[in-house]
C-alpha cells in the first residue's frame, strides 16, 4: 500500500470507508447523486478531502505525468480534490441550504421562474452539463422565495448526475420544499460526454420534462406552462 494512502488515513482507515459504513447500517444508498451529508461527522470532509488528494495523486501518476517536475500539475490532485467535495459534487457533501417558507396570501394560479443555470456532471464520463431550467409552480397554503428555486436546484445539479433522475430529483424537492404537489420542471442542457469525445456533436442538446399535479393532470395548465417558458429568456436559444 502508498506510504502516503496511509499516512492520510491515519490510525482507523480511510474516513471514506467510515462512512460508507454508517450509511449501509442505515439502509441507505451513496449513488452517485444522492445526498450524504447526514453521515459525515465533524472534520471528515477535510479528511474525506485529503484521501481524495492522495488517490488522484495517485491517478496522475498513472497517467505517467511527472507532477514533481511539471509545474501546471504539481498541485493538481490538491486543486481537484478541494473541487471535487466542496464544489462540483458539493450537493453530495453539504447539506440542503435552509429553505424557509412564508404564508401564501391568497394567490392560487401559477408562477413559473427560468432560466435557471445549470452546471452539473455526467456521472458516465464525469464530463460537464451545462444548461438551463425552467419551473412552474402552483403553490398552496405556503410559499417560498424565488432564490430559493435557485438553490434548490443548484444542491441538486451539483452532483454526478444523468439529466433524467436529476429533473426528477428537482421536482421531487420542490414539491417538499414549496409544500405543494403542483410542480413542472423543464431542463435542456449540453453534454459536454458528447460534445467533447465520442461523437463530438456540437449542435445537440436533451430536453427532460417532469409534470406533478395539476401540471399533470390538466393539458390547459400544462400547455399555459409550456407557452410561457417558450417565451422567457434562454429557452430556444443555445
Amino acid at each position: 500500500m502508498d506510504d502516503k494512502l496511509k499516512d492520510s488515513w491515519g490510525m482507523d482507515g480511510p474516513v471514506s470507508q467510515k462512512i460508507k459504513e454508517r450509511i449501509r447500517k442505515a439502509g441507505k444508498r451513496f449513488h452517485a447523486n444522492d445526498n450524504i451529508a447526514e453521515f459525515i461527522e465533524d472534520g471528515e470532509l477535510e479528511q474525506l478531502q485529503e484521501e481524495v488528494k492522495t488517490k488522484l495523486q495517485n491517478v496522475l501518476d498513472s497517467l505517467v505525468i511527472d507532477t514533481e517536475n511539471d509545474h501546471n500539475t504539481q498541485d493538481t490532485a490538491k486543486r481537484v480534490a478541494k473541487m471535487y467535495v466542496n464544489e462540483v459534487f458539493g450537493g453530495r457533501y453539504h447539506p440542503m441550504p435552509r429553505v424557509t417558507s412564508f404564508p401564501n396570501m391568497g394567490y392560487k394560479s401559477m408562477y413559473t421562474s427560468g432560466p435557471i443555470s445549470i452546471k452539473s456532471t455526467c456521472a458516465h464520463h464525469l464530463q460537464n452539463i451545462v444548461g438551463n431550467a425552467w419551473v412552474g409552480i402552483i403553490p398552496n397554503g405556503e410559499v417560498i422565495g424565488l432564490s430559493k428555486f435557485n438553490r434548490i436546484i443548484h444542491h441538486i445539479v451539483e452532483r454526478p448526475q444523468i439529466q433524467e433522475e436529476m429533473t426528477t430529483q428537482i421536482a421531487e424537492a420542490l414539491q417538499e420544499y414549496a409544500h405543494t404537489k403542483h410542480i413542472a420542471v423543464v431542463v435542456k442542457a449540453e453534454h459536454h460526454c458528447m460534445t467533447h469525445r465520442g461523437v463530438r456533436e456540437h449542435e445537440s442538446d436533451m430536453t427532460t420534462a417532469i409534470m406533478l399535479g395539476a401540471f399533470k393532470e390538466d393539458p390547459a395548465t400544462r400547455d399555459e406552462f409550456y407557452k410561457i417558458c417558450m417565451s422567457m429568456k434562454g429557452h430556444g436559444q443555445k
